[in-house]
């Protein structure tokens, strides 16, 4: 693939309008010769990846990668998060550019839309900009479904490749590699990129170009009202005298056993509310969830009021703290607090 990408950007240098109609027999070239890269086998030796985004989920992610034997350049706005990843042996790109430049597979994951627009369409400085014909961007970021629609779009211009795979599992999910993929786009490109994703989690194809971002919507609402529901029922039965703990442990294995119980309900006995995700993300999240709602005139009151509870979190200061902190808004409407 590697070679394929330099001979493809050595022919958009010489044929500079290979874009324009006058041309339509190079731009065909130039794409089914990128369809053909697509159909090759990805492994550490043929294969370079960018990553952009070194923060809680990203620098566990990205450590698979260099475990198993990818050559790996990354991009971060505070250096010193993505030190650790140097440190094992990953090149450090000034620019999502330049990263690009040296990258046959980009992925980011950033906190906001308009951090993702930033780094991958930024016209100067974002990757797509530096991405030779045959590249590929994954954005594993959640976001806006349109948006990844729009850069699958500006991708296509330039003859590169485009996928929404946002996941699911928390910090735990990133360290262990166990996170569920959720893409969106071409299917036969996401199969290729299988060997990559196996390394995080289990990816799962959702469909075209913003799929990927639906799914993981609908994940976030499931999350939201189960989150709800494990705080509540922690709230009443301290109210009620209760051990805690004990009445964890016996609901894991009935029917309210869930993901959420088993990733957080320990962390909330023991005041533990470091980041695994980030409120103020959850926030976000469930914020383009109510958006994409009223586009499709969907009632979801489940997540408004879960919305509503997370905001509170964030209006008390407490947005940089993980989403198992919402024991902390029912605390505060029951003048409550476990353990007292």
């Amino acid at each position: 693939m590697r070679s394929l990408s330099y001979l493809l950007g050595s022919l958009s240098r010489y044929f500079p309008h290979s874009q324009s109609s006058s041309t339509p027999l190079l731009t065909f070239l130039l794409r089914s010769m990128a369809t053909s890269a697509a159909a090759g086998p990805i492994n550490p030796s043929n294969t370079r990846l960018g990553w952009i985004g070194t923060g809680v989920m990203g620098r566990s992610m990205c450590a698979h990668l260099i475990n198993a034997g990818y050559s790996l350049t990354v991009f971060n706005r505070t250096l010193s998060k993505a030190q650790p990843l140097v440190d094992m042996g990953a090149r450090l790109a000034q620019t999502p550019h330049d990263l690009a430049a040296q990258s046959d597979v980009v992925f980011s994951i950033v906190g906001y839309p308009s951090d993702v627009l930033q780094v991958l369409l930024d016209p100067v400085n974002g990757a797509l900009s530096g991405l030779r014909p045959g590249g590929i961007l994954v954005d594993m970021t959640t976001s806006e479904p349109s948006l990844a629609v729009e850069i699958s779009t500006a991708a296509s211009s330039k003859n590169c490749s485009s996928i929404d795979a946002p996941v699911s599992g928390g910090d735990r999910g990133a360290k262990n590699g166990t996170l569920a993929i959720f893409a969106g786009g071409d299917e036969a490109i996401v199969n290729r990129l299988n060997p990559i994703f196996t390394l995080m989690g289990k990816v799962n194809y959702m469909g075209p170009s913003g799929k990927g971002q639906f799914a993981k919507l609908a994940n976030q609402i499931t999350i939201a009202s189960t989150m709800v529901g494990l705080v509540e029922g922690i709230i009443y039965a301290h109210k009620a005298g209760l051990n805690v703990a004990s009445f964890l442990d016996a609901i894991s294995t009935g029917a309210a056993g869930s993901k959420s119980l088993d990733l957080y309900g320990s962390r909330i006995l023991k005041r533990d509310f470091d980041p695994g995700f980030f409120v103020n993300h959850f926030v976000k999240d469930l914020g383009i969830c109510l958006k994409e709602c009223q586009n499709m005139g969907l009632a979801l009151p489940g997540l408004a009021l879960a919305q509503q509870l997370y905001l509170s979190l964030k209006a008390h200061g407490e947005g940089n703290l993980g989403t198992q902190a919402l024991i902390l808004a029912l605390e505060r409407l029951n003048n409550a607090t476990l353990g007292s």
